[in-house]
């Protein structure tokens, strides 16, 4: 993303998504920053954390809300799970439990919005044009948990709307929360969604998915056995197929970046 950002004469923004404070620790945010620094991908601005932006959050609520398009939900996982049955490899849609009982908010912290059911066609800077039908996929979104934390759809939409972002390139395993993203900008107001590029994901030989959960070696535990900055970025260039598995320089990087998008 910094390399095309930059050959594209675009903004760099870098977002800490702490936004779940269960999971968020401190030392993940150093780790992100050193990585960064050490790498030399600097962002154009200071960073920005979710965590920091509860009033913006807020606000975003209550114009949904005001909407008329905001209910209390008492719903946990598992009793969606238990509602709708067994989801084979995908998620539960929720549905609709709460949207016609009186369920407290005073009480109740979760939040969810109504989705009408409008298909959301979008091109794909990599795939093409895309299809998808968010009420159809997940139900009505859910934008608070019941813990009072701030969803991940919900927290992205909201900041690259206040941020203008315009650009989004990530992982294909978020493929599926586009559509939502995309419609639920248009309820908070935006007239145009950014563009997306969903990248394919480096798995293993057997198709499993990359994780640090898994004790997967990320950055540090490469850089700290060994590996320079240059082979660092020449085995991403590799990665993406722009250069041969050998050290490159930063600048040599982009150059090739450039070169590919021009």
């Amino acid at each position: 993303m910094w390399g095309v950002a930059r050959a594209f004469g675009g903004r760099v923004l870098l977002r800490v998504e702490d936004h779940d404070r269960m999971r968020g620790r401190p030392e993940f945010e150093t780790a992100i920053l050193e990585d960064l620094e050490w790498l030399g991908l600097n962002p154009d601005e200071p960073f920005v954390r979710q965590s920091d932006r509860e009033s913006a959050y807020e606000k975003a609520l209550r114009r949904l809300d005001l909407a008329g398009l905001v209910y209390a939900c008492s719903c946990s996982r598992r009793s969606i799970e238990a509602e709708v049955g067994p989801v084979d490899g995908g998620e539960p849609r929720y549905p609709g439990t709460c949207r016609p009982r009186e369920v407290d908010g005073t009480v109740e912290k979760a939040r969810r919005v109504l989705l009408a059911r409008v298909p959301q066609v979008f091109p794909d800077l990599r795939l093409g044009s895309v299809e998808q039908v968010p009420s159809d996929q997940a139900g009505d979104i859910l934008i608070r948990d019941r813990h009072g934390q701030w969803t991940y759809q919900f927290a992205v939409t909201v900041d690259d709307l206040d941020q203008g972002v315009d650009l989004v390139i990530r992982g294909e395993d978020l493929l599926e929360s586009t559509g939502r993203q995309i419609q639920l900008s248009q309820l908070l107001g935006r007239d145009a969604p950014p563009s997306f590029l969903h990248h394919p994901l480096i798995r293993h030989p057997d198709g499993r998915k990359l994780s640090k959960s898994n004790q997967e070696t990320g950055i540090r535990e490469l850089r700290a056995s060994g590996w320079s900055v240059e082979r660092m970025l020449g085995h991403a260039g590799f990665a993406l197929g722009l250069t041969e598995e050998r050290p490159c320089s930063l600048a040599d990087l982009l150059a090739r970046i450039q070169a590919s998008a021009g």
